[in-house]
């Protein structure tokens, strides 16, 4: 490679120096933030020989040279001294402050709730099965729970453990929440408990209990507290995270060792507190009837301009959390409470369809095993009313699907008012939601419903498929791509050791076969989860899953790339292949822990020759993956692999220097 060409033009295609706000790299990546991605030159990237692939991921535009040529392209930009070089971690900095305030506080919406996605995907589809047993009208005059007793336990069961995640919510987000603000998770977790605690008025009963006059009260520095929860709430409980771990770090800084173990913790919980209940809840309380009264005199004044604005608006409004204060307003609606119908239950039901429908295209355009299951799953959910895994796993992560579900559900809810359309009673807000719907209008809601679904199903599918994969990347393949090789800096110290001198067997020259570095289980490149692996973006190869032992050389040869951390190593073999072998999937984050490596970049190594001891069990311990790929980085320079032993056979145990898989010696090319 000549890495002064590939860097210049790596510049120019990136619309010039100026472009790029900042530099950095990896083991195998250049991590550049830029101005603006608009002056990519997207086709002569893809064309570049020496680029094996581009992708965004948190904020960055990510380039794969190859391990041993990043370094040495990223220093040939640098020493044109128009590229400002920084550290991986001020580039992640930079780049969380790029965009508009609006695409920050939904990136920091999502790095909150992706982790918590699994609980809330759970919980929507078990809701949805609950409806369908309970659902009155479904299945004829009688619900399925009506009709054959039995099942009543079983739905109240699925019941009761489908509501735990939204009935608990403060919970599992104030531990997200104070983690992302980087306070203690735990102290978050215990706030977010405080706010569902047994002695509040439970926020689903605020209306009843109004009217019977039932909420009790504090007083409280001379003001009248009520005593009120904040189940399935948000706002209120990122806020306490926020105030929480700005608290606790102010704290840290200021006391140091037991008085710190002791009192922070109590300060932090108390002063929190009392914020939490006396002036954020309130406050937070005050603006959700603000929302709701608002939305009622646009609906009511507006008509199907009203519908058509709060359609467009309800899908941020679960965002926020504020839609748990609608039921307030919904309830006096009711017929059977005197009112001439519900009009937010059927636009929320639109709302929710569109999410769903959108999620779904998503679903079937991506090739993202994880985002398929992301998207799949939330927009079941999301058609059966629960939409918080499709918003905040899939939509909001994209972006433009959440943008198109908006337009589709402001179609759809102007439809709503433009009919008026009106819910008897509450219930799921979704396809099976026309149950709760008045019967004269159910026609129309089920039309309105097909409409919107087709509508935002139709738009977001063909969307992902005039922009190509670059839609379906962005944030939502962070969590895939951001842990592929290194995120680390791999400046490499210069060798200053006496190097013990190693020959290397009669033969190794015309070696082709790479062996095991580890003890194992053997799987096809193509089941790693980190998909710059899997997808074969950095040359083709096999896997381990470790079982024990060290990590040993597969091949005759010189380590040309040892990193610091001593998570990756790359070797050069006797006959010319170069390989990449990465231990565990964001292992670079331990920075060093659990490995202790026997070699350095330069030494010249046999195989079975120890690389690195790994602790696995510790690595396991702190939640880190093993799996190790070995792939081929300079494969275009070969034939391509020969027969893989471990895809021919698919999962197999394998120990060190069995064979993995063979390089196919270069043809010579054809002469007249």
């Amino acid at each position: 490679m000549n890495h002064a060409r590939v860097a210049a033009d790596v510049i120019t295609y990136l619309g010039g120096a100026e472009n790029i706000s900042a530099a950095a790299h990896c083991a195998t990546r250049l991590r550049l933030v830029l101005a603006d991605m608009d002056k990519v030159d997207q086709k002569a990237l893809d064309a570049d020989p020496d680029l094996k692939g581009t992708f965004v991921a948190g904020g960055m535009y990510q380039i794969i040279v190859g391990p041993g040529d990043v370094d040495l392209v990223f220093k040939e930009m640098i020493a044109t001294g128009r590229v400002r070089e920084v550290s991986k971690d001020e580039a992640k900095q930079e780049a969380a402050q790029s965009g508009n305030l609006f695409t920050r506080f939904i990136k920091m919406i999502a790095d909150i709730f992706v982790p918590i996605l699994p609980a809330l995907i759970a919980g929507g589809l078990m809701m949805a099965i609950n409806n369908v047993l309970t659902a009155e009208g479904l299945f004829g005059s009688q619900s399925l729970v009506q009709r054959w007793a039995w099942l009543t336990d079983y739905a109240d069961l699925i019941n009761m453990v489908s509501s735990a995640a939204f009935a608990f919510l403060p919970v599992l987000v104030g531990f997200s929440a104070t983690k992302r603000f980087g306070g203690n998770v735990y102290l978050g977790a215990a706030m977010g408990a405080a706010m569902v605690s047994t002695s509040l008025t439970n926020a689903y009963s605020i209306a009843q209990a109004q009217a019977e006059g039932s909420i009790e009260v504090w007083h409280l520095f001379g003001l009248t507290v009520d005593k009120i929860g904040y189940q399935a709430m948000v706002i209120p409980v990122l806020c306490v995270a926020w105030i929480l771990s700005t608290i606790e770090k102010w704290l840290h800084k200021r006391l140091s060792g037991t008085a710190d173990f002791l009192l922070t913790p109590l300060i932090t919980i108390l002063v929190t507190g009392f914020l939490t209940f006396v002036i954020v809840g309130p406050v937070t309380r005050e603006l959700s009837d603000g929302i709701t009264y608002g939305l009622d005199w646009i609906y009511n004044t507006l008509g199907p301009i009203g519908g058509f604005l709060f359609g467009l608006v309800y899908s941020p409004i679960v965002v926020t959390g504020l839609h748990q204060s609608f039921p307030a307003v919904e309830i006096p609606l009711l017929p059977v409470n005197g009112g001439v119908g519900d009009f937010i239950f059927p636009i929320a039901s639109m709302a929710n369809v569109a999410q769903g429908a959108v999620a779904l295209a998503v679903f079937f355009r991506t090739r993202d095993a994880k985002m398929k299951g992301l998207a799949g799953a939330g927009g079941v959910s999301a058609v059966f009313g629960i939409t918080e895994p499709a918003i905040f796993g899939v939509n909001l992560r994209l972006r433009w699907p959440f943008f198109i579900g908006m337009g589709a559900a402001a179609v759809g809810a102007a439809g709503v008012a433009l009919f008026n359309v009106r819910g008897a009673a509450l219930g799921a807000a979704g396809f099976v939601g026309f149950v709760s719907i008045k019967t004269e209008d159910i026609p129309v809601y089920l039309v309105l419903e097909l409409l919107t679904f087709v509508l935002a199903f139709a738009a977001a599918f063909t969307y992902a498929s005039t922009r190509g994969k670059a839609s379906l990347a962005g944030e939502a393949d962070e969590d895939a791509l951001a842990s592929a090789a290194v995120q680390e800096h791999s400046h490499q110290a210069e060798a200053t050791a006496e190097r013990e001198i190693v020959e290397l067997p009669e033969g190794a020259k015309e070696d082709l076969t790479v062996t095991s570095p580890v003890q194992g289980t053997a799987m096809p490149l193509p089941e790693v989860e980190d998909q710059t692996f899997a997808s074969g973006m950095l040359g083709p190869g096999a896997a381990v899953e470790p079982a024990a032992g060290p990590v040993v050389s597969p091949v005759d040869g010189e380590v040309i790339v040892a990193f610091p951390t001593g998570h990756a190593y790359g070797l050069r073999s006797a006959s010319g292949i170069e390989l990449l072998i990465h231990i565990g999937m964001d292992t670079v984050e331990l920075g060093g822990r659990h490995f202790t490596a026997h070699v350095k970049a330069g030494d010249t190594v046999r195989r079975g020759q120890t690389l690195v001891e790994v602790d696995w069990q510790a690595l396991v311990e702190e939640g880190y993956k093993t799996v190790t790929p070995i792939v081929v980085s300079n494969a275009t320079a070969f034939e391509g692999l020969g027969q893989e032993l471990c895809a021919d056979a698919g999962r197999h145990e394998v120990g060190t220097q069995a064979p993995l898989f063979t390089v196919l010696a270069a043809q010579p090319a054809a002469t007249d």
